[in-house]
C-alpha cells in the first residue's frame, strides 16, 4: 500500500492510514482502487476514501487501498484485491468503467461499487455511485454570472468524459439562466454545450496545465473559471493566488476546496460537491446488512448527494439578493420547476 503524502493530509487522517495499513483482518474489509489522480487528490479520490474512512470510524470495518499510477493499473490492482481478502471494493472514476466490468463479471460472488460510473444493463454484483452533479454547477453557474466584473466565465475539463462535462453543463445552464432573468449577456469561456466542444488538458495530473488553462481564461477576460480536472485545479488556484481575488476567483469540483486546498483557500468562490464520502458509506453499510444490489445510487440536491460548499472568505462578496436568488432555484431544481438542461 502506497504512503499518503503528509503536506496534503490532515494528522488524524494520517494517523487513520496508519492504523489501517497496520490492522489485522476484521470481519469485514471494504477495498478501494484510485484513478490516476491519487489517494491525496483533493478530489473524487481522497473524497471517497473519506467514505471508507468514515466506516472505519462509525461501522468499524478495516480499509485498504491501492494507488493506480497508470490507466495500465487498473486491471491489475483489481484484480490483485480479488480472493476473498476484499469484502467490497469501490473503484473510483469513469476511466475504471471497463476495468471494473470484467472483474465483475468474472467473480460474480465479490462485492463492487464504481464512483462516478453506472452500466446499463446493470450488473448484479455491481453497484453504481452517480451525482447529479450539474444541478449543483447550475448554480454556481448563476452564482458566478451575477459575480463576474468582466461579464466572461470559463471553464475546462480534464479528460473529455461524461462526469466532466456534465459539471461544465450545468454550468453554462446556470450562466444562461441568469441571462435570461438579468437581461446580461455573461459569457461562458472554454465550453459549448451545443456543439460538446471546449477545452481539456487530456490528464488529471498536471497542475502546470491548470495554471496555463486559467491564464488563456484569464487573458480573454475571465475573472471566474471553474476547472473540472481534479489536481489540476490547483494549479489554477495557485494563479489566483498571484493574481489576486479581485482578478481571479476560482470554483472548485467534488469537495469543498476551501478545506482542501487551505493555503489558497481564499481565492475560491465556492466549491461544486460531490458527496461521495456519503455514498460510500451507505455503499459498505449496504454490504454489511446483505442489502446490497447491483444497480445505482444517485446523488442529488434534494437528498444532499451534491450541493455547493460554504462562501467561506467570500461570504461578505455575495450580495444578499444572491443568496436568495441561488437558495430559490436549489428548490426550483428540487421542485421540477427549474429546468437543467440548455
Amino acid at each position: 500500500m502506497k504512503s499518503l503524502k503528509p503536506k496534503l493530509l490532515a494528522p488524524a487522517l494520517l494517523a487513520a492510514l496508519a492504523l489501517t495499513a497496520a490492522a489485522p483482518a476484521t470481519a469485514f474489509t471494504a477495498c478501494q482502487v484510485t484513478d490516476t489522480g491519487g489517494i491525496d487528490d483533493n478530489s473524487f479520490n481522497q473524497t471517497a476514501w473519506k467514505g471508507v474512512l468514515d466506516a472505519q470510524a462509525q461501522l468499524g470495518v478495516e480499509g485498504r487501498f491501492l494507488e493506480s499510477q497508470a490507466e495500465t493499473d487498473y486491471e491489475a490492482n483489481i484484480n490483485s484485491l480479488l480472493g476473498g481478502a476484499c469484502d467490497v471494493i469501490i473503484t473510483v472514476g469513469f476511466l475504471l468503467g471497463d476495468a471494473t466490468k470484467a472483474a465483475a463479471e468474472a467473480n460474480p460472488a465479490q462485492k463492487f461499487s464504481i464512483v462516478d460510473f453506472a452500466y446499463d444493463p446493470t450488473i448484479p454484483n455491481v453497484l453504481g455511485q452517480v451525482y447529479a452533479t450539474d444541478q449543483a454547477a447550475f448554480m454556481a453557474g448563476y452564482l458566478s454570472a451575477g459575480m463576474s466584473q468582466t461579464g466572461i466565465v470559463g471553464t475546462f475539463g480534464g479528460i473529455n468524459i461524461p462526469p466532466v462535462t456534465i459539471f461544465m453543463d450545468g454550468f453554462a445552464a446556470g450562466v444562461a439562466h441568469y441571462n435570461a432573468a438579468k437581461g446580461t449577456s455573461v459569457q461562458v469561456l472554454g465550453w459549448n454545450p451545443a456543439t460538446r466542444e471546449g477545452l481539456f488538458t487530456n490528464n488529471f495530473e498536471s497542475l502546470d496545465d491548470g495554471r496555463a488553462f486559467a491564464q488563456n481564461l484569464y487573458d480573454e477576460g475571465a475573472d471566474i473559471v471553474l476547472p473540472v480536472a481534479g489536481p489540476v485545479g490547483l494549479g489554477s488556484a495557485a494563479l489566483a493566488d498571484e493574481l489576486g481575488v479581485d482578478k481571479l476567483r476560482i470554483v472548485g469540483v467534488d469537495a469543498d476546496l476551501y478545506l482542501t486546498d487551505p493555503e489558497k483557500g481564499h481565492v475560491y468562490l465556492t466549491s461544486i460537491m460531490k458527496n461521495m464520502d456519503a455514498t460510500v458509506l451507505q455503499v459498505i453499510d449496504m454490504a454489511m446488512k446483505d442489502t446490497f444490489a447491483g444497480g445505482v445510487i444517485v446523488g442529488t440536491l434534494e437528498s444532499g448527494g451534491v450541493g455547493l460548499a460554504p462562501f467561506h472568505d467570500a461570504e461578505s462578496a455575495i450580495p444578499d439578493d444572491l443568496k436568495a436568488e441561488l437558495e430559490a432555484i436549489r428548490k426550483g431544481i428540487i421542485d421540477g420547476s427549474i429546468k437543467i438542461g440548455m
